[in-house]
């Protein structure tokens, strides 16, 4: 039966598709640099046909030095009409992020020009607009840089405080993937001696030692798994933000709260008790450390049915917080610490995150808030503890102090020690890996083929965080360690 009209395939068919062609080598475009009017535009091209694409552009059958800006007139081709007056970089490859022969453009950042320039590429033979995260799957696929790399790279994009940056920057440096290359590289090593133990200690030529050997390296590196991934979720923290909720009494002054830390209307006030009736959500950038900061309904024994599901929504942001704020009414709590505790008490859930005590409308105190000053600065089984004046801002820097020492807390340092956890891949995988460990220990005393094989599947696990799951490496080290056949 003969089909009219062009086959239309799915997306993730045409996708494969491209992924395919991709093999022969086909050129891929985009505007690399941010969209809307800026000064100027970067557009990539990579592949092999960017050399002629360059060539075609600016109308000269010479290339720039490589990795050399040149000023160039760049035209269409096919109207030989001229789109702009840029600079232009040439890669060849491997030296360059994709690691194929790569054009750069370096055009004025009016929508006209890019545009046209756009137009201008996707009419030459052999190039095609690039998808979503191509170029950097290109690099990936060529081996400049690994699954971990590529993340970091994604993260680096989307940073939006300093502390992120920091970490992206060094786990797109390589740090995390060099981490777990390691750990493979030595349980290859300890795979390599207990084969050949499998295979050659008939002949005498392995010693039984080398035994001894492969299980004490499980055992340290089983351990320093186990480390890595007891961090407490810091990189994750840290990469997506550190939820913190706002929780207390109606009328306390919550909603006053989140508009004074955003610094904008970000919610209702009002002295009407229960104005609050869904969670409210902010992005805040505290000392270079992201914070997501929800207000939510004052907790109480609500009949209102939309203000009974506002209650029960701040319960579940109180259940999946990493930090809360608990604000009370400092005109009405007691200044010794028991009363204290059993007002915290009445907000957080049993398991409890940590937490920041604030006593609001301190402009009110008058006489008794040199008691409840004292209070909080001798009290040492309680939370941090700050009276603050939502309505003059009183006490807000030591608020923020606090809020930035909790984060710190909770997210790390950075650039400190072993690099942290950034994604859950890491952890599912890590935590399989390390499964196959303790089965390697429990295989070890009954049949050392099944701990071989507990021994593969821990590196095949590190490898699929990374990208490179080898499969004859181990023969490279069995030959070199041991001198088979000698």
């Amino acid at each position: 039966m003969a089909l009219s009209g062009a086959l239309r395939l799915p997306p993730r068919c045409r996708w494969a598709q491209r992924l395919s062609s991709a093999a022969w080598g086909d050129t891929i475009f985009a505007l690399s640099s941010g969209h809307g009017r800026c000064g100027v535009a970067v557009i990539r091209a990579s592949g092999p046909g960017s050399r002629g694409a360059l060539q075609s552009l600016t109308g000269r059958p010479e290339l720039p030095p490589p990795r050399v800006l040149a000023l160039r007139r760049i035209r269409d081709p096919t109207t030989a009409e001229t789109l702009d007056r840029g600079l232009v970089v040439w890669f060849p490859g491997p030296h360059s992020f994709t690691g194929e022969d790569c054009a750069e453009l370096h055009v004025h950042g009016g929508p006209a020009v890019v545009s046209g320039v756009l137009r201008a590429l996707g009419r030459l033979p052999g190039l095609r607009a690039a998808e979503p995260g191509e170029f950097t799957r290109r690099a990936f696929r060529r081996g400049k840089l690994d699954l971990t790399a590529a993340e970091g790279l994604g993260d680096l994009i989307r940073a939006e405080t300093e502390a992120q940056r920091r970490q992206a920057l060094r786990q797109m440096e390589g740090e995390l993937g060099q981490l777990y290359r390691r750990w493979s590289e030595t349980l290859t090593q300890a795979l390599a001696h207990l084969e050949a133990y499998i295979d050659f200690s008939e002949d005498d030529n392995v010693e039984e030692e080398v035994l001894s050997q492969a299980d004490a390296t499980v055992r340290a590196l089983e351990k320093e798994i186990g480390a890595h991934l007891q961090d407490g979720r810091r990189g994750e923290l840290l990469r997506g933000g550190v939820h913190a909720v706002i929780a207390g009494p109606p009328n306390v002054g919550k909603s006053s709260l989140l508009n004074l830390l955003c610094q904008r209307p970000a919610a209702i006030v009002s002295p009407v008790a229960g104005t609050t009736r869904d969670v409210v959500e902010v992005a805040l950038n505290v000392e270079g450390y992201p914070l997501v900061l929800s207000d939510t309904a004052g907790l109480r024994h609500a009949t209102d049915p939309v203000e009974q599901e506002g209650v029960s929504r701040a319960r579940d942001r109180l259940q999946q917080a990493d930090l809360v704020l608990a604000v009370l009414d400092a005109t009405v709590v007691p200044s010794e610490p028991t009363g204290l505790g059993d007002a915290l008490g009445s907000i957080l859930p049993p398991t409890a995150c940590p937490c920041i005590l604030v006593l609001n409308k301190s402009d009110l105190l008058r006489g008794a808030e040199g008691a409840l000053r004292a209070t909080c600065a001798q009290e040492d089984s309680m939370p941090p503890i700050t009276l603050l004046s939502c309505k003059t801002g009183e006490g807000l820097d030591r608020l923020l102090q606090l809020l930035a020492q909790q984060l710190a807390q909770l997210c790390g340092d950075p650039l400190a020690g072993t690099p942290s956890l950034t994604q859950s891949r890491h952890s599912l995988h890590l935590g399989d890996c390390a499964a196959a460990l303790a089965q390697y220990r429990q295989q070890r005393g009954r049949d050392l083929a099944l701990a071989a094989e507990q021994l593969r599947l821990a590196r095949r696990h590190l490898g699929r965080i990374t990208g490179q799951v080898g499969a004859e490496d181990v023969l490279d080290i069995i030959f070199r360690d041991f001198c088979i056949g000698k």
